[in-house]
């Protein structure tokens, strides 16, 4: 093929996606506008993410194919993923995140890469001789990791399910059991948020000095609710905040999970 025909089908090639971009222009900015008036905030297209993928990708997403190309570079960063090429994935994540900022599974999958897979990697990195070098690395991948899901929160505010993987991730990651409650406690406010993570937000509430008594009232209040949240390690909890806390004998749960719950003094 001669120069001249190659230029001519490239030409024609983005002269297609143009006015398929125009054609689907009207329906995009409705779209757009639905999701600004339902809470979700826009992730425009700009010079950086040209930079990232490319004048082709770039010309493609701003056509209105933001989904083909998120999934392509998606695929790709699964590659860098079996390559352990972390710094790369974790570009490629950025990327695909920008285009499909309401993909909850972008966000999910990306910080579960970062905070876990990256960071255990870092950690036990053979070709990096000083532990204290592998253990900042360790912590700046679990800090890419939050930072997705943050962002990923940002823009689906109404997720329960970003909220529980960033309280799942401050509990197991980073240990910070506050941040950890609020995030589970802020979760289970959330629509279709499971029962566990209400739960979840009260023991890690136990675990942060000057939270107890907050903790107990919360993990009471479930008890109280009946025997389906009268699970094993609820029980547990409780009667190791009444040890800690001196509640009385008296307004203790009952040794029997099953026993009707004995009535707080007034």
């Amino acid at each position: 093929m001669s120069g001249a025909s190659f230029l001519f089908r490239s030409l024609q090639a983005v002269f297609l996606v143009i006015v398929a971009g125009a054609l689907l222009l009207p329906w995009q900015k409705e779209l757009q506008s639905t999701a600004t008036k339902a809470g979700f905030h826009s992730v425009p297209l700009g010079i950086d993410l040209r930079e990232q993928i490319g004048q082709s990708g770039f010309l493609a997403a701003l056509s209105g194919f933001r989904a083909p190309v998120a999934a392509l570079l998606w695929i790709e960063s699964h590659a860098a993923w079996e390559k352990t090429e972390w710094g790369r994935m974790a570009g490629l994540f950025n990327t695909v995140t920008t285009l499909q900022p309401h993909s909850l599974l972008y966000w999910d999958i990306a910080a579960w890469h970062m905070a876990w897979n990256a960071s255990i990697a870092a950690l036990q990195d053979k070709h990096q001789p000083s532990e204290v070098l592998r253990e900042r690395a360790r912590r700046q991948y679990i800090q890419l990791g939050k930072d997705f899901l943050k962002r990923g929160i940002r823009n689906n505010p109404e997720s329960y399910l970003l909220q529980e993987r960033l309280g799942i991730l401050l509990r197991d990651k980073a240990e910070d059991h506050a941040g950890a409650s609020a995030a589970f406690a802020k979760a289970s406010s959330l629509p279709g948020a499971p029962a566990y993570v209400a739960r979840f937000a009260a023991y890690e509430a136990g675990k942060v000095p000057g939270m107890e008594r907050e903790a107990y009232d919360r993990l009471r209040a479930l008890y109280n609710q009946g025997e389906k949240m009268r699970l094993p390690p609820l029980i547990a909890e409780l009667r190791r905040l009444e040890e800690k806390l001196s509640i009385p004998a008296e307004q203790r749960i009952p040794v029997s999970s099953s026993s009707p719950s004995p009535k707080p003094r007034s």
